[in-house]
């Protein structure tokens, strides 16, 4: 029944994920109006030629240390339906607010995954490791997510490995994680990132930034659950610009996609 279930749900999902929208119907003052989720701004807006985020039913945040002292009650009761909280990277740094904003955020009643910040001087399985070192199984949780984005100019990690190491050591990580937490990993990525690695072939669910266009122009024939629009937006219970998502299907999916992909 589960394995059902499951499948019935990406189907929905991914379906609907090849779709795109009309345009908004306005954008005024750094926020869109008639949205499914009016409450939500953005302080940078984009003019969405080929679909837009807008008028999908399920948005939702991503955050880490920057965005602060968090309102999640206020956060919630605007429309956000879920958050993705960045709890590690690399094989030795966690966030400082994970448990925080993991605590508060199911206090609030808002489903909540964790993501991992990949850097590549690193093992997939040593990275996998300090992940579970930090994350807690625990029931109800959305499945964990793997951060996958370029990063060899950083003064941590110069490598930039290649694509079939990319592939490796990433397989490595979703095999650990799926094993430990019962679910199998989204993969978050970009644009270059998602091009120069071939990852499209990983076994995996994708959640892809798109800032600039819809997925189905930027990532052409890839299934999507979540869409990254914009590093600008604004939402109750933030104080600055906080990163918006929003789910690939309708409010009956969300709920399908939770029955089958919460951690138990």
């Amino acid at each position: 029944m589960r394995q059902w279930v499951r499948a019935a749900a990406l189907v929905a999902v991914t379906a609907l994920a090849a779709c795109g929208g009309g345009g908004p119907r306005g954008i005024v003052g750094g926020s869109y109006t008639g949205g499914a989720v009016p409450a939500f701004g953005d302080t940078a807006p984009h003019v969405w030629k080929h679909g837009h985020p807008y008028n999908l039913p399920v948005h939702g945040v991503d955050v880490s240390r920057y965005q602060g002292n968090v309102d999640w009650h206020a956060a919630r009761r605007a429309g956000v339906s879920f958050a993705f909280i960045k709890a590690t990277e690399g094989g030795d740094h966690s966030d400082p607010n994970f448990r925080r904003y993991w605590a508060d955020a199911r206090a609030a009643g808002v489903p909540r995954g964790a993501y991992h910040f990949y850097y590549f001087c690193r093992g997939g399985a040593e990275q996998a490791a300090w992940f579970i070192a930090n994350v807690p199984r625990e029931r109800g949780a959305l499945p964990p997510v793997l951060d996958l984005e370029w990063n060899h100019a950083s003064r941590n990690c110069r490598h930039k490995p290649s694509a079939a190491e990319v592939q490796r050591e990433v397989s490595a990580f979703l095999s650990v994680i799926t094993q430990y937490y019962g679910q199998r990993p989204i993969i978050y990525t970009t644009v270059d990132f998602y091009r120069d690695t071939n990852i499209r072939h990983l076994n995996a669910e994708f959640w892809l930034r798109s800032v600039a266009d819809h997925p189905r122009e930027t990532y052409p024939g890839q299934r999507w659950t979540f869409w990254q629009y914009t590093g600008t937006g604004t939402a109750p219970g933030f104080r600055g610009n906080v990163d918006l998502n929003a789910f690939a299907g309708n409010r009956a999916q969300w709920n399908m996609w939770l029955g089958s992909r919460m951690q138990r």
